[in-house]
């Protein structure tokens, strides 16, 4: 059994995703507007990251959208556009 799970994950993990990803960049743009102060959007990403919001999303795009994406035409979830950024506020006091 485990040589089949180790298998499965491999070939899984060799394979990747090709995908938009629509759905887990729509997040981190979301992320990098919560708020103006760097700490906030900080806290944030790794409440999402250990609640699982962000491994749900990419696993949900892996998975499901991107499948949808490559054989129906169609992504159901909207891109996000382009990704706004982070900002180093100490580079802003130069």
């Amino acid at each position: 059994m485990k040589k089949i799970i180790a298998a499965a994950a491999l070939t899984l993990g060799a394979t990747g995703c090709l995908g938009p990803n629509n759905a887990a960049n729509s997040l981190l743009n979301w992320n990098a507007e919560v708020s103006d102060q760097d700490v906030v959007n900080e806290a944030v990403f790794i409440g999402m990251t250990i609640i699982p919001v962000y491994p749900i999303a990419y696993a949900a795009d892996v998975l499901v959208f991107n499948t949808i994406e490559y054989w129906g035409g169609g992504n159901p979830v909207d891109a996000p556009g382009p990704f706004p950024g982070f900002t180093r506020k100490s580079d802003d006091k130069e």
